[in-house]
């Protein structure tokens, strides 16, 4: 399979950044997106919502519905995804980009954070999984694709920032375990991570890092969709690499992802 057209993806986070990148990459082949994001007014801080996402989707040439989901309230996901899957008739790939950073020390980090990235990364990622189960189970190619790195148990990752890293890893865990359990489903769950930083509201959290030395989301978004476009059966339970998928699939030239052409990539979290 080499389109999305016609597949309806339910992603979240996806009013900016790398979220809004993958919905407009499946968009140009025709796919049906659901945002499921919070933003529903503007930010001078946090540019895009819900609304101006959905307009952007369908100039792409897709089809769009905006819902307003805090993906830590189970009511609301679970009636999101219900919503989804009826005027869609169906949910064909997640993708479960929402997350929530903090990169201080132990001292520095109070629980009120601690919370909220649990609250996003792991269990967000988990329930919005598990309510899209039942339409995965029909669907035919289902896919779902977390935006998380490789686990890496080095020390070093974890000193930094040991509740982030936590947080961050659980959405990683969720793969290892759902994509043995769904596995005799045919369902695909993998994980896939930027080899450099990328260009988002992010990069602010992370200390002594310029927008030059990023590549933008988009890399990201063309990575997620070699690997959604892949038989699902055939391919699941990876820890993929942008950049690695990317040449995989022919790609030999990057500097059309950098923000800064010929500038020096800052390497991302997590990644020897």
């Amino acid at each position: 399979m080499s389109s999305l057209a016609g597949k309806t993806l339910f992603i979240t986070g996806a009013s900016r950044g790398i979220g809004l990148a993958i919905a407009l990459r499946a968009a140009r082949d025709g796919a049906n997106i659901v945002i499921a994001a919070k933003s529903v007014v503007p930010n001078p801080k946090l540019p895009g919502t819900i609304h101006t996402a959905a307009a952007a989707i369908e100039a792409a040439g897709g089809r769009a519905l905006a819902l307003q989901v805090d993906i830590r309230e189970e009511t609301q996901v679970r009636a999101a995804v219900a919503e989804a899957a009826e005027h869609f008739g169906g949910i064909d790939i997640v993708v479960n980009n929402a997350s929530a950073i903090w990169l201080a020390g132990t001292a520095e980090t109070p629980m009120k954070r601690f919370d909220l990235m649990h609250q996003v990364n792991t269990r967000g990622t988990f329930l919005v999984t598990q309510s899209c189960l039942p339409y995965l189970r029909q669907a035919d190619n289902p896919h779902v694709l977390m935006l998380s790195p490789p686990p890496n148990l080095d020390p070093k990752w974890f000193a930094p920032h040991t509740a982030y890293t936590i947080a961050k890893y659980g959405m990683s865990l969720c793969v290892l375990g759902m994509s043995a359990e769904f596995a005799a489903l045919g369902i695909a769950v993998n994980a896939l991570w930027p080899r450099t930083v990328i260009a988002t509201a992010a990069i602010g959290m992370i200390d002594g890092v310029r927008a030059e030395q990023c590549r933008t989301p988009e890399i990201v978004a063309d990575a997620a969709h070699v690997i959604l476009c892949r038989r699902a059966r055939d391919f699941t339970g990876h820890f993929a690499i942008d950049e690695e998928i990317l040449q995989q699939s022919g790609v030999t030239e990057f500097d059309r992802y950098a923000v800064q052409a010929g500038a020096s990539l800052m390497p991302d979290l997590f990644l020897d």
